[in-house]
């Protein structure tokens, strides 16, 4: 619904998509997200995605939404490559689309969808560590003018979100401030072990996450950014906007 109701992390997405293109040259993005889970690794080489409407029970002007952003299959190689520089194996998929994991958040970071796209998926046996290994592999990509984005949620209890159907400016629930806050105590500090094991350690992680494939791109973007460590690089936040009181729409950059 962030496509018709952007609120303030979609005004935030749109300014910081500005910004990097007047600073930057923006030669392709490479954006992992969670609605796209295979056995092993892939990556899309499609050179025209079709934009996926890969949801029901919305309103129809959702569906009418094109996101017309070539793909690149040199792109997909170069990726392909990368991740088996670092002994990641990875195949190419001509046939997938681009969900809207992808493709939403793009409306607003690059809205003249003139810049060539690429989806990497989510293995379905990765955990944080292995996810921040894909960041990571991709991260000499970064050099070249590719932007690697994570695209998911900080908390996502769909199961509380449907059980009230809050609105979209609710108050955000206790539990969903802590776990966000502890994150970002967690990535000011660089605390690799903590973010780890974030699922035993950070406050009622079963709750804001009871499943996590919607966390794990972020470890995605902890890994290109190179982050970790006492010295490492720290995160910039764009937006801290929950919407509907158990969704916090966390953006963070690393310039």
């Amino acid at each position: 619904m962030m496509a018709l109701e952007p609120g303030q992390t979609g005004a935030a997405w749109r300014a910081y998509g500005e910004q990097v293109c007047h600073q930057h040259v923006v030669r392709g993005v490479v954006i992992l997200s969670p609605h796209w889970m295979t056995d092993g690794l892939a990556i899309t080489s499609h050179p025209s995605p079709a934009t996926w409407h890969d949801f029901g029970g919305f309103p129809e002007s959702l569906y009418t939404l094109q996101y017309p952003a070539p793909g690149s299959p040199t792109l997909a190689k170069a990726v392909q490559l990368a991740f088996a520089s670092d002994g990641l194996h990875a195949v190419l998929d001509p046939e997938r689309p681009l969900d809207h994991g992808a493709w939403m958040p793009l409306c607003f970071l690059l809205p003249q969808a003139q810049v060539p796209v690429i989806q990497v998926s989510l293995p379905t046996d990765a955990g944080p560590r292995e996810v921040y290994a894909l960041g990571e592999a991709l991260r000499p990509l970064r050099d070249q003018g590719i932007w690697l984005i994570g695209s998911g949620s900080m908390t996502h209890n769909l199961r509380e979100f449907f059980s009230g159907r809050p609105a979209q400016n609710a108050p955000a629930a206790p539990y969903v401030q802590a776990f966000s806050q502890w994150m970002a105590d967690v990535m000011e500090r660089g605390d690799c072990e903590a973010a780890w094991a974030y699922r035993a350690r950070a406050p009622e992680a079963p709750r804001a996450h009871p499943t996590d494939e919607h966390f794990l791109p972020l470890y995605f973007t902890l890994g290109a950014a190179g982050w970790g460590g006492e010295h490492g690089p720290r995160p910039h936040y764009l937006s801290r906007e929950v919407m509907y009181r158990y969704l916090a729409m966390d953006t963070l950059a690393f310039n």
